[in-house]
């Protein structure tokens, strides 16, 4: 990509010494993600500059989208961003007075949702790893998590998301979605994902989140009878399946059980890492759409990130 022509103020900006977190991060990400293989796969379907309004070019737009995404930004929130930040200029390589406005920024966001792209970058991100020998295949860790809708109806349809639900967790009553995850046991990498809608059990996407090629499969208490379902029926793994609350009870009195149950737990611990970095790192704690599948585009591009952070190591 062409660099734009720096002013005296970008010189300026770039020769201070100290760097915000902020832009140690961005740092970071110019380095993990693998542009040119993501703008292959939007590229077909991209606006060409006709007798109309010149679209912006394409990597600029893909490296605006990935700035509201980090930073979990809203399409007015990222305009204003634009303004504002230098350093978010210069890795956007947007120029002041070339910021795109949020209808710009929306379409944009719009095109990937409309052809499903987020799924896409998210399996060129996990081809991009695979070949960097990162992407292993012997076990799966498998695991949900809830991520909350607003239950409110002051909205102009006077009526809740219809594709989120409500479901109780302990005491607590919570409205949204669930995140559904295939994660490597090995490595913690995402390798398939999932959405349902909160009431949903657990294990009703248990058949998406294997990939087939597994020798042992783990996951938590919710996951139980998952070996008798019929998906699985015939698979040639090694379940291993945390105990219910009432099965626990009596690993007092059996010391191998509990050693084997304490595996069981620090091994799906690496999940966590995942869900981690959606729902802190990139505060997607809260849905930001309507729909299922609109926020399921925006969860695969988050996770495609995630798993290069998590490679970072052994990367660079």
């Amino acid at each position: 990509m062409e660099r734009v022509e720096r002013s005296f103020a970008d010189l300026e900006y770039e020769s201070k010494k100290h760097k915000t977190r902020r832009e140690r991060f961005l740092e970071r990400m110019e380095v993990l993600i693998p542009w040119e293989r993501l703008l292959e796969e939007i590229r077909p379907y991209y606006p060409k500059a006709g007798k109309g309004r010149v679209p912006y070019e394409l990597e600029c737009m893909l490296r605006v989208h990935c700035v509201q995404l980090f930073y979990n930004l809203s399409d007015p929130a990222t305009e204003d961003m634009l303004y504002e930040i230098e350093r978010v200029r210069h890795f956007t390589d947007i120029s002041l007075s070339k910021v795109p406005d949020e209808t710009t920024i929306l379409n944009f966001r719009h095109l990937l949702e409309r052809h499903g792209l987020g799924q896409v970058l998210f399996e060129s991100i996990k081809e991009h790893l695979s070949e960097a020998g990162l992407m292993l295949k012997e076990g799966t860790i498998v695991d949900a998590s809830i991520i909350e809708a607003p239950s409110s109806t002051k909205n102009r349809k006077r009526e809740r998301d219809p594709e989120m639900k409500q479901t109780r967790k302990g005491n607590q009553w919570h409205f949204g979605m669930k995140l559904h995850m295939g994660v490597d046991d090995q490595s913690g990498l995402v390798h398939s994902l999932a959405t349902t809608s909160a009431k949903m059990h657990d294990l009703t996407a248990s058949e998406e989140l294997l990939h087939g090629e597994e020798v042992r499969v783990w996951g938590d208490g919710g996951y139980r009878g998952m070996e008798k379902r019929e998906a699985h029926e015939n698979r040639q793994v090694a379940w291993h399946i945390a105990m219910g609350r009432s099965q626990r009870r009596r690993l007092a009195r059996d010391e191998l059980e509990r050693l084997m149950e304490e595996c069981k737990s620090s091994v799906r611990a690496r999940v966590e890492h995942v869900f981690f970095y959606v729902k802190q790192m990139f505060g997607y704690g809260k849905v930001r759409y309507r729909s299922l599948g609109k926020n399921e585009n925006r969860l695969s591009l988050l996770l495609g990130f995630a798993n290069l952070l998590r490679a970072e190591s052994c990367m660079v």
